[in-house]
């Protein structure tokens, strides 16, 4: 059975949720509340769970700091939980990689950790599921 509570949600936040009811049809503000919580639970279910498979995205800037370094370092002391990895130019400052993990999600949390805290990384997204 369904229970209600209440969320406060400053006007910006509203703003852009009622755009996103107008662009994907969603017309209760309940159902698009749960989807997103639906979502957010389902993105860092891995987590709470022993072992995780997936990618981490990472977007950054090259001629910022040692950004390029400073991440085939990380990708050389997690090669426990990394299993390969996609290196893509965007463009002529930006690059975009993918690294490709399995493993225990404590080292995969501690890797992401890592690449988000480096000058020049503008996003770090993992895309992880929980592993038997």
């Amino acid at each position: 059975m369904p229970k209600k509570f209440g969320v406060y949600l400053s006007d910006d936040l509203i703003e852009e949720l009622e755009k996103y009811q107008k662009v994907t049809g969603i017309k209760s503000k309940s159902r698009l509340v749960q989807e997103a919580l639906r979502l957010l639970i389902t993105e860092h279910r891995w987590q709470t769970s022993g072992r995780a498979v997936g990618v981490v995205g990472v977007i950054y800037n090259h001629d910022v700091g040692h950004a390029d370094e400073e991440l085939t370092d990380i990708q050389h002391k997690y090669m426990d939980v990394i299993v390969s990895t996609v290196h893509v130019h965007l463009d002529e400052e930006k690059c975009m990689l993918a690294i490709i993990v399995r493993g225990e999600t404590g080292r995969i949390r501690e890797m992401l950790n890592k690449v988000s805290r480096i000058k020049g990384v503008l996003l770090a997204r993992p895309l992880l599921l929980e592993a038997e």
